[in-house]
């Protein structure tokens, strides 16, 4: 730490430029990192029966409770009952 420091404040020039290609390497580098990371694929959809994440509100017509399912096991699951009756739905699927 003491070499860098030494390197800026004196007039090595010889050390600056390899700093400097240290950082511009380093910079570049994560920069491909980030470019590659986001031309990886989407990966394909979970197997039938396995969980999904979902954000759906239901509200009981009869008592008005409310209920908000996060995980289901397909993206469009079937209204949960409460009071003896579906729920209706408050939030629509399309809008999430």
């Amino acid at each position: 730490m003491t070499v860098v420091a030494l390197a800026i404040f004196t007039d090595y020039a010889i050390v600056r430029i390899v700093i400097a290609a240290a950082i511009a390497a380093g910079i570049i580098r994560l920069g491909f990192g980030m470019v590659s990371g986001l031309a990886q694929p989407i990966p394909p959809p979970p197997d039938a029966g396995t969980l999904r994440k979902v954000k759906i509100m239901y509200r009981c017509s009869i008592c008005g409770a409310e209920v908000r399912m996060t995980i289901a096991p397909d993206e469009d699951p079937e209204p949960p009952r409460h009071c003896q009756e579906d729920m209706d739905l408050v939030s629509p699927i399309d809008d999430l």
